[in-house]
């Protein structure tokens, strides 16, 4: 009886998670360029020694050869592009803070194999801006969860009202409403955040780096709550990794995160 060839295909991605698999294998989920998200096995990466494994650990931006597997992909070869893990890790702030940014875009990608460039991409200059102690870990996890939002079709509404679009600038803010809101629109229960706490989500959502690392911490920590709270709202649970965030000043924690570990 015949059997139907495998089809091989090529992509680069950036590896969201692993789970081990038996003794020497694990599950990698890649978040790639053109296929979207896939779950494909690694054959042998755990075992000592193993180059083909330490390429596929969380973080890693990797070009993948896969084999098209009935229910996982095959993971046939991995060159890599960026390794972005080890001077993560070294920065306390800027591993939680890419922990939560790989998290995020696992859980907004439910469907495998839906194409997502625009996440894609926006994953990869998060993890730059870690890397590379670019802006400060807080501020870019924040920009992150807010154009993630956006590409989900959730962008947030910080100058216009929320439900009638009435212009603005408004004092009130909802996260069933999806943001700042009029006062015929104002629901019960809204938060009344600082108006230069909003700006500063704006300048974040915007790219206006200048503007969002000229404001305080208070200010930061009151948009990064507005922020957390939008986005367990639209996922409906909350992400395990944003409550470990830290949010401390660069200069404040240096202290390595340690090994990466399985999930």
């Amino acid at each position: 009886m015949s059997t139907t060839p495998k089809s091989l295909y090529r992509d680069e991605g950036v590896v969201l998670r692993t789970q081990k698999l038996g003794e020497a294998d694990r599950i990698v989920t890649v978040l790639t360029r053109r296929h979207g998200k896939v779950r494909a096995v690694a054959k042998g990466v755990r075992r000592t020694k193993s180059k083909f494994g330490a390429r596929l650990e969380p973080f890693s931006h990797v070009d993948l050869q896969f084999y098209t597997g009935r229910n996982l992909d095959i993971v046939n070869q991995a060159e890599s592009i960026r390794a972005y893990g080890q001077p993560i890790a070294g920065d306390y702030p800027a591993y939680t803070a890419g922990t939560a940014v790989l998290e995020t875009a696992d859980r907004l990608t439910a469907e495998e194999k839906e194409p997502s460039l625009r996440l894609f991409l926006l994953v990869i200059g998060a993890l730059r801006s870690l890397a590379e102690g670019t802006h400060p870990a807080g501020l870019v996890l924040d920009a992150f969860l807010l154009r993630a939002m956006s590409v989900a079709g959730w962008e947030p509404a910080l100058n216009g009202c929320a439900r009638c679009g009435e212009e603005g600038p408004h004092r009130h803010f909802s996260v069933p409403a999806g943001g700042v809101v009029c006062p015929p629109c104002r629901p019960t229960g809204s938060a009344m955040p600082s108006p230069a706490t909003i700006e500063l989500l704006d300048a974040l959502l915007t790219g206006d780096w200048e503007s969002a690392e000229a404001s305080p911490g208070v200010q930061r920590r009151e948009g990064s709550g507005l922020v957390a709270a939008l986005l367990q709202w639209h996922l409906e649970r909350g992400l395990r990794s944003l409550p470990l965030v830290d949010r401390s000043e660069p200069a404040a924690s240096r202290a390595g995160a340690g090994q990466l570990r399985e999930a």
